[in-house]
C-alpha cells in the first residue's frame, strides 16, 4: 500500500529534496533505488546515517549541483546507526526536505523471496534461521518505521509495479511528462500498463545468431549488428517520430506518466535494444526517462 500518488510537493522548485529509503531486506529497496537513480537523483546505498550531512553537502555544492539525492539505508549498517538516524534527520530537514520511505513486506512473502533467489538474508552471518533475521530486523527498523512519512507494503508488487510507483510517486520533482520505456517478450503477453504497444518482431532477430544469442539487446555485439540492418533504423526513426508528435499532446493534457512498451519474440535482444535506444534519445532532451527490460529483470 501507499497513502497517496505525489510524494514529493512541486510548490517549491528550487528545494533540495532528501529521499531515504529503508524497509525490510527484500522489500524492494534496490528496485525503488534504481527508479530514482533512473529519475536522475544522485543515489547511494548503504549510507551510515552518520554520512548522510556530508553527503548532502557534496551533492548540493559547485558546479555539480544536485537537488534531488536519494540514499539507501538498511540492516547492513551497524545498529547505533538506527537509534541515531531520527537525530540526524531532524537537523537536515532544517536545510533541506527530507522523506523517509519504509519499504515493507509481508513475512510469508519474504520468505519466499529469499527462498526463490537462494540470496542470503543480511542477517543470516549472526548465525540465525531465515524466520529469525526477518523478525530481528522488523525489531531493528521499527523506530523507523514509525516516523516514516511514506510506508509501501510491495507484498502484492512484483519488480515493474514497484518501479512505477516510485516513478509516479516523484514524478513532480521531474519537469513535465514521465516516460517508462520496457521491453516484453509477445510469448509471455502484453504489459497490462501500457499506453502505447509496438512489434518488433518484423525487425532482423539476432536469435538466430549462435554468437549473439546468449547476449541481450544491452551488448555491444547486439547493438552492433542491429545498428547495421536498414530496417532496424527505419523502425527506430518511424517510432520516435511518432512519439515526437503525440507526446506533447499527452503533455498538454496534464498526464504526468506513459508507458511505451517494445515487444519481440522473447523480449531479450531488439525489444530492448530499441528500448534502450529510445530512452537515450529522449534523455538529451527532458528529465524523467525510465527503462524496464521484463525479460531481463
Amino acid at each position: 500500500m501507499i497513502q497517496n500518488d505525489s510524494l514529493i510537493s512541486a510548490d517549491d522548485p528550487n528545494a533540495i529534496h532528501l529521499v531515504v529509503l529503508t524497509g525490510m531486506s527484500g522489500g524492494g529497496k534496490t528496485v525503488a533505488l534504481r527508479a530514482l537513480e533512473d529519475l536522475e537523483f544522485y543515489c547511494v546505498d548503504n549510507l551510515p546515517s552518520a554520512l548522510l550531512p556530508q553527503v548532502v553537502v557534496a551533492a548540493t555544492r559547485g558546479d555539480s549541483h544536485r537537488r534531488r539525492i536519494a540514499v539507501g539505508v538498511d540492516v547492513r549498517n551497524r545498529d547505533e546507526d538506527f537509534q541515531h538516524m531520527p537525530e540526524v534527520l531532524s537537523v537536515l530537514a532544517a536545510s533541506v526536505q527530507v522523506h523517509l520511505i519504509f519499504l515493507d513486506c509481508s513475512d510469508a512473502v519474504l520468505m519466499k523471496r529469499f527462498s526463490e533467489t537462494r540470496r542470503r538474508h543480511p542477517l543470516a552471518a549472526r548465525g540465525m534461521s531465515l524466520a529469525d533475521a526477518i523478525a530481528e530486523e522488523r525489531r531493528l527498523l521499527r523506530p523507523l518505521m514509525a516516523i516514516a512519512e511514506r510506508v509501501i507494503d510491495s507484498s502484492e508488487l512484483n519488480v515493474h509495479q514497484l518501479r512505477r510507483l516510485i516513478a509516479t510517486g516523484y514524478a513532480q520533482t521531474t519537469a513535465g511528462l514521465t516516460l517508462m520505456f520496457q521491453s516484453f517478450a509477445f510469448r509471455r503477453g502484453l504489459p497490462l500498463d501500457s499506453d502505447f504497444v509496438f512489434d518488433a518482431r518484423c525487425l532482423p532477430n539476432p536469435h538466430w545468431e549462435p554468437t549473439l544469442r546468449p547476449l541481450s539487446g544491452k551488448d555491444g555485439p547486439v547493438r552492433e549488428f542491429l545498428e547495421q540492418q536498414p530496417l532496424v533504423s527505419e523502425y527506430f526513426a518511424d517510432t520516435s517520430r511518432w512519439l515526437d508528435a503525440w507526446l506533447p499532446r499527452f503533455e498538454a493534457d496534464d498526464r504526468s506518466y506513459v508507458t511505451i512498451s517494445i515487444g519481440c519474440t522473447g523480449g531479450r535482444h531488439r525489444s530492448v535494444y530499441l528500448v534502450e535506444k529510445l530512452a537515450a534519445h529522449y534523455r538529451t532532451n527532458r528529465e524523467g526517462v525510465l527503462t524496464f527490460h521484463r525479460e531481463l529483470e
